[in-house]
């Protein structure tokens, strides 16, 4: 294997991992991201945990299609999905490096994605 096939599969399954637990904690109901949702958008609690769930299946989805077949348009969405749940920590009262502390969350998918641009994948 490529020392390039190496670090791609070390960017999918990091970023498949970091996905795969952000959608099982959703989908657990995160007490917490159902409060965050609440707070910052003013749903009722039925309406953030159905939400939260949602968000979940949508992550474990993205994590197993990463595995599968990466698709860079939604590499983008999961740098940008990554980015705001990180950005949502500050939002609703936590320290700052709560956010800094998940700039992998966004920093990796976007990585990826350059990676496969810069090979026309």
């Amino acid at each position: 294997m490529t020392n390039e096939k190496k670090v791609e599969w070390l960017l999918r399954v990091g970023v498949a991992g970091e996905f795969a637990g952000h959608g099982v904690f959703a989908l657990q109901g995160k007490a917490d991201w159902i409060k965050w949702a609440q707070q910052l958008s003013g749903m009722d609690a039925s309406t953030a945990t159905t939400f939260i769930f949602v968000v979940g299946v949508v992550d474990v989805l993205l994590a197993l299609l990463i595995l599968v077949k990466p698709i860079r348009p939604l590499l983008l969405w999961m740098a940008f999905w990554g980015f705001w749940t990180a950005l949502v920590r500050p939002l609703v009262g936590l320290p700052i490096w709560d956010f800094i502390e998940r700039w992998t969350n966004w920093a990796a998918p976007l990585a990826l994605f350059y990676f496969y641009r810069g090979r026309g994948k």
